[in-house]
């Protein structure tokens, strides 16, 4: 499976059914090229098989021993010491380091839960993802970067509170479960971020790429690709998304900026010829 091909699809249709451990996989290889996700994926098949006998009993039960199982006896934690090393994001080394961002504890629960007999889905708050497991009308929320804590109805709330500092209402639309496609997008998106902060454009921009497939309606991402190639000294590659952004949106506040950004990206190519 081809990651460009994958998030196309997704582009086409967010809510697709799909393994998003092997898509995150797929995503650090492009960081670690000589990464077998295959291995990954069995790693956390084993996992399942260990947690799969013990699955019984209510639905609270149940994922109270899939909390305990990853937390407390696999060792799985969020990282709070270095919490925007981008290693903490790429699936491969949450499995390896044992440590990670929401998201990426969020899939990791998601993939064996699923794998399992568990039906956990991911629930995307603002400015923190958890999870959540499902059993018809039934469901239990757990916070996988937080020991994988039970959470209620003011729990989400004071979560979220204390990350952003602003009031949220935990309604049945905001602990819906997020789409594969948007779960995918913020994965990304906090990667991206992660390389931003390092001043990284070179991989800032290969992550950016990825956004662009997922998303192509966005033209900030093609806007932000090609700045990101220029900071990069990668002046040839950065001019079609600097045009593409430019022809989808001539009248944007940012649009002069974004063309001295082109201007550059061509004078540096005539240099060549």
């Amino acid at each position: 499976m081809k990651l460009s091909t994958t998030l196309e699809a997704l582009s086409v249709d967010p809510s697709a059914e799909t393994d998003l451990a092997r898509i995150a996989l797929l995503i650090a290889r492009d960081a670690y090229s000589s990464m077998k996700p295959r291995a990954y994926l069995r790693r956390i098949d084993r996992l399942a098989e260990q947690l799969r006998p013990r699955l019984k009993g209510s639905l609270a039960a149940r994922t109270a021993e899939l909390s305990t199982f990853l937390f407390e006896e696999c060792g799985f934690a969020g990282n709070t010491e270095d919490y925007y090393d981008p290693r903490n994001s790429y699936l491969n080394k949450v499995l390896d380091r044992q440590v990670g961002l929401p998201i990426a504890l969020s899939v990791l629960a998601m993939a064996v839960g699923q794998r399992a007999g568990l039906d956990v889905v991911g629930v995307g708050l603002p400015g923190h993802f958890i999870v959540k497991a499902v059993d018809g009308n039934e469901e239990v929320l757990f916070d996988p970067f937080n020991g994988g804590q039970f959470l209620d109805i003011e729990g989400c709330e004071e979560l979220v509170g204390g990350v952003t500092g602003r009031p949220f209402e935990a309604t049945p639309e905001a602990l819906a479960a997020t789409p594969p496609g948007a779960i995918v997008a913020r994965m990304l998106q906090n990667l991206k971020t992660a390389y931003l902060a390092e001043r990284d454009y070179r991989r800032g921009a290969r992550v950016t790429r990825r956004l662009t497939q997922l998303i192509p309606a966005d033209a900030s991402q093609q806007r932000d690709l090609g700045v990101l190639l220029v900071q990069a000294e990668q002046f040839g590659r950065a001019v079609d998304p600097l045009r593409a952004y430019l022809r989808a949106e001539p009248g944007a506040e940012d649009a002069a900026d974004v063309r001295k950004f082109l201007d550059r990206a061509l004078n540096e190519v005539a240099r060549w010829n």
